[in-house]
Parts: structure tokens; sequence; C-alpha cells
């Protein structure tokens, strides 16, 4: 996605997000306050049970939730098979299938107008998946959301006439790159070094990985840090306290320009994608790995013997780029059965997610070591 157009749509996102929150109340006065609500909640509990489960039944009949008289409806509908579709070709290209999902909704603002019903909810999902080569090894990864809907009533149904949120699964299937790693040489090393604690930092990714299915903390960010979501993302400043969070995190001793400041919020280098790679590669905190596209990595070279991939260590960091700029970052927390790297991020909520999830052929990586 490109950054120009995602922080858009973040910033978008999450001031309808913060009004919808703000202004939580029911204008049906025709019934109990109660009813209406619990008759909604019934409805998206059913409507996500059948997303989770299109992954794979994909002949589910979907379009009986949808409003597809208007454009919109049939728009929020289109984006749910193109999800399907995108994660099915993914976990193909990867010589894996799909094997089950699950949600769990926490619905925060429900505003009743009449016969229409605007709501925000977050959204956290499971999806199980195993490789075709040991099919009874039942792996997964968890992802979290923030949704925008507006629901119609017609014919005394609810259905799907409008949504928006930020879709971690939003990619073109056509352009997924194909490709597996190479057999794994031996397992991978955690150890923490005098200066970088990496079981800490992995701790901190997985507790504060916000919606995410899996993570920890109550599906929250860890509070005493400034949420950057509504300036256009919040993966950096994500990714720094992993690092540098001397209580919980990986505990990197903060230093100029890399610093945040208690409560105001973090430095530039602390919260902007590019200021903090340029950061960790010349202050002697982290060293380049690799940079290059996802066929590039996983083969092996002269450099990198059993493939680039094989460098990584948890705690790392992943950077995303797209166009030349870096347009994300994601922290290594684990890796599969098969050594398939796992990231945790924000924007969206990411738990030990496999780390090219959600980009294409397009995207380079930067794999940036953190020295210990």
């Amino acid at each position: 996605m490109q950054i120009r157009y995602f922080v858009i749509r973040m910033v978008l996102l999450a001031a309808v997000i913060f009004f919808y929150s703000a202004h939580s109340v029911s204008a049906d006065t025709s019934q109990n306050a109660g009813e209406p609500r619990q008759e909604i909640e019934a409805f998206l509990n059913e409507l996500f049970r059948v997303r989770s489960e299109l992954f794979t039944h994909p002949n589910l009949p979907l379009e009986l939730y949808y409003d597809t008289g208007n454009k919109a409806g049939r728009h929020a509908l289109a984006i749910q098979k193109n999800r399907t579709t995108y994660l099915n070709a993914w976990a193909e290209h990867r010589q894996m299938a799909i094997t089950s999902s699950q949600s769990r909704l926490r619905i925060r603002g429900i505003t009743f107008k009449g016969e229409q019903v605007k709501l925000t909810l977050g959204h956290s999902q499971k999806i199980e998946y195993a490789y075709r080569d040991t099919p009874s090894v039942k792996q997964w990864f968890g992802l979290g959301t923030w949704h925008v809907m507006t629901l119609s009533k017609k014919d005394n149904r609810w259905l799907v006439s409008k949504e928006w949120f930020l879709d971690p699964l939003e990619e073109n299937p056509d352009k997924i790159p194909p490709g597996l790693l190479p057999s794994p040489p031996s397992p991978r090393s955690v150890a923490s070094g005098q200066n970088y604690d990496r079981q800490r930092a992995v701790a901190y990714a997985n507790k504060y990985a916000g919606l995410a299915w899996g993570a920890g903390n109550e599906g929250k960010y860890n509070g005493k840090y400034k949420n950057y979501n509504h300036l256009g993302g919040d993966c950096t400043n994500f990714a720094s306290q992993v690092l540098g969070d001397l209580k919980e995190g990986g505990g990197l001793k903060m230093r100029d320009p890399w610093r945040y400041r208690y409560p105001d919020g973090g430095a530039r280098t602390w919260v902007q994608t590019d200021a903090l790679k340029n950061f960790l590669l010349h202050s002697g905190y982290g060293k380049r790995i690799v940079t290059g596209y996802y066929n590039d990595l996983i083969k092996p070279t002269d450099k990198h013997p059993y493939s680039a991939m094989w460098e990584l260590a948890s705690g790392d960091l992943i950077a995303h780029i797209m166009n030349n700029d870096v347009d994300h970052f994601s922290v290594v927390t684990g890796f599969d059965d098969h050594g398939y790297p796992l990231v945790n991020s924000h924007t969206a909520d990411r738990y030990r997610a496999p780390f090219d999830l959600g980009w294409d052929n397009q995207t380079q990586y930067l794999f940036i070591h953190v020295k210990d």
C-alpha cells in the first residue's frame, strides 16, 4: 500500500472511530434500549463467524449479509471475497493450507437512527494453518483491526451497507511472490546480550500487540506511550518501544536523537520509519543483514548459505519498503515449525504473523539485526 494513501486512510479512519465512540446513543425509542443492541450484536457475531469460515469454505453465501443494492454494500462484500482469495492464494504459494479461523468482537460504539445503525468495533482474528507436508501440525497467527460500519434493516433483516477498515490482507493475489524457505539448518538462538534483552523484547511485543488475537493486556496498547494511529500509524512507535522500554522491553539505552519524552511523545527518530532505520544502521545499535525482494531473501548465497532469512533472530526488526521509502516496521517474535519468520506489529495489529503476509512482489524487505 502506498504510504501517502495509507496515511490519509489512517487519519480519516481514526477520526471516524473517535467520533462514533464518543457518540454512542440509541435513537430507537420504540423498543427497550437493550433489545436493539442485542439484535445487532447477534447479527455481527454471525457475520464475522461466516466471514471467518469463508477462508475454508469459500462457497458460503456471504452476499446474504450485505446490502448489494448499493455501491458501498457491494464494495464491502467484494473486499471480503478478495481477502479470502488473497489469503488462500498466499498459503498455496507457501505450500500451506488455511485450516480454520475464529473471530472475537469488541463493540465500542453504536448509534441508532431509525432503520440504520452506525458503529465501531474491534475484530480479533485467529487464523490456523498447516504445511502440506505436515498436515497434522497446526500453527496459527493473530490479526486485529478496527472497523467503522453502517448497517441497514431491509425486509426485517440487518445488512451491511458500508464498512471501512485497514485490512492487513488487502493485496492483489496475482502479485504474491512464489517460493518457500529451504530446510532449516538448526534452531535459532534467542540469547540476550548485555545491551539488548531479546527475551523481554519479544515478551513486550506479544503483550502489547493490541487487538491481534493472542496479544496480552486485554487488547490494549501500552498506555504510557502515545498512540500515533491517528497521526498516520503506530508501527514505528511500537518497534521503538520493543527495543527501548526499560521496564518491560529490550532495554536499549535511549540516546539523542532516538528518545521518548514522557508524557509528550517520541522524537522523530522514535516514531518515523526512515528516521528509525537510519538511526539503527548508523548508531551501532543495528546492522543490515540484507535488503531485497522476497525471492531474493529465500535464495542461498555465498554470504547467506541457508538464505538471508536464517540470519534473523527473535527481537530483530524488518523494514517493509515501498518505492524506496520504509512503509512499515515489524518485530521478529519467533519462527513457525518450518522456520518461517513471524512478526508482531501495530497498524494493523499482528501477533506472530508470517512476515510477508499482506505485502506483494513490489515490496522490499530490510532485515536489521539488533546488536546485543
